[in-house]
């Protein structure tokens, strides 16, 4: 059952809105890739056999699930028991879990010999302080129905760590970074002396910053008030939350911020205050995340809009010059770990191409090694 270290590894990251299946080899180099722009459904084993068909045969699957829940709290072998845990926990990411568990099945299926490994956006985050972890809420909720703070996007803050320190010469237990994960879900993480002290996302993935189409944290007396006094349903809420709302329902055009840049640039107004309101979000996001910190080495950024979006990078910089940043932010020059803030720069900025995919196959080959 053990993988060599040498062997392929097939990765699979499935999310909400794409699919994502790479096959590693020894030294991170990608071997095959088939990338989807349509969340996975009945199509993903079609999509597995034509990859299999090209790439080497691989040793061993990874696989990224963004909740573990309360029980799943370490990079696990999948076998029938897990399984079944995965689904009690699925309603908790709707978004994310279940395409991830259409994917899990179908190459379970086609690859019965071989070990599959869940590797959990949560794990990352398993030792957060119980300040950091705990709602202020009735205490039979937090033990009875196991309500608190999980922390998201785990897979990339791990691999953002990683190369943070190979730009700054530090090892990751020296080092106190805030790291900003934004993309299509976004969120920023506290990591004091190596490991997650704080973070923005909480019980589920929508807590937090303001997203593509997820609408971040919102009062939650307002939710009450819009079932009791317009009737909503809970479930016409979380739809609306989790698919209508954020830059989406900002613009009212686009979740994308390349065209709300390009919109906002034509005059839009509607563009331009979904960029403001981003923005917004996310230096206070950063902001609260640096007050779990002794001190600020570093802010990286990653993720698609930290990685392609430099006017973003500039404006959340720019105006974070109480923690010591500033803007002048040079342009990515390839895509590859940089330094983007000016030489001498009181506090580094750096930008980190997404890396979960990697981290996958780096956490599959040792758990399945031992180590």
């Amino acid at each position: 059952m053990v993988a060599r270290s040498n062997s392929p590894v097939l990765v699979a990251d499935a999310g909400s809105s794409s699919l994502r299946l790479t096959v590693f080899g020894a030294d991170g180099e990608i071997l095959a890739e088939h990338r989807s722009g349509a969340p996975p459904g009945e199509d993903a084993p079609d999509a597995l056999r034509h990859l299999l068909d090209e790439a080497p045969a691989p040793a061993a699957v990874g696989h990224r699930i963004v909740h573990g829940g309360p029980e799943l709290r370490g990079h696990t072998l999948v076998d029938d028991e897990v399984r079944a845990r995965l689904d009690l926990v699925a309603d908790l990411a709707p978004l994310h879990v279940p395409p991830a568990l259409a994917v899990l099945d179908a190459a379970r299926c086609l690859l019965p010999d071989v070990p599959h490994v869940a590797c959990f956006d949560t794990v990352f985050h398993t030792g957060l302080p119980a300040a950091a972890r705990e709602y202020a809420v009735p205490a039979r909720w937090r033990e009875d129905h196991g309500l608190r703070r999980y922390g998201f996007h785990g897979l990339s803050y791990a691999w953002a760590l990683g190369r943070a320190a190979e730009l700054l010469g530090r090892r990751p237990e020296q080092l106190h970074l805030v790291i900003a994960h934004l993309g299509g879900g976004c969120s920023a993480c506290a990591v004091r002396d190596g490991r997650s002290v704080d973070t923005t996302m909480g019980f589920t993935p929508l807590e937090g910053l303001v997203m593509s189409h997820r609408s971040g944290s919102v009062d939650p007396g307002a939710l009450t008030w819009l079932q009791t006094r317009h009737q909503l349903s809970a479930h016409d809420i979380d739809a609306a939350l989790n698919r209508e709302s954020g830059l989406l329902a900002l613009s009212g055009t686009s979740d994308d911020t390349r065209d709300l840049v390009r919109g906002r640039a034509a005059g839009d107004e509607r563009a331009a205050l979904a960029l403001d309101v981003f923005t917004h979000h996310c230096r206070r996001g950063i902001a609260g995340m640096a007050a779990s910190l002794e001190r600020l080495d570093a802010l990286v950024l990653t993720g698609e809009i930290g990685e392609d979006q430099p006017e973003v990078r500039e404006e959340v910089c720019a105006r974070l010059s109480v923690l010591g940043l500033a803007g002048g932010l040079r342009p990515l020059v390839a895509e590859r770990p940089e330094i983007v803030s000016e030489p001498g720069a009181r506090v580094p900025v750096l930008v980190v191409p997404t890396g979960e995919a990697q981290q996958v196959a780096r956490e599959t080959r040792a758990l399945l090694s031992g180590r």
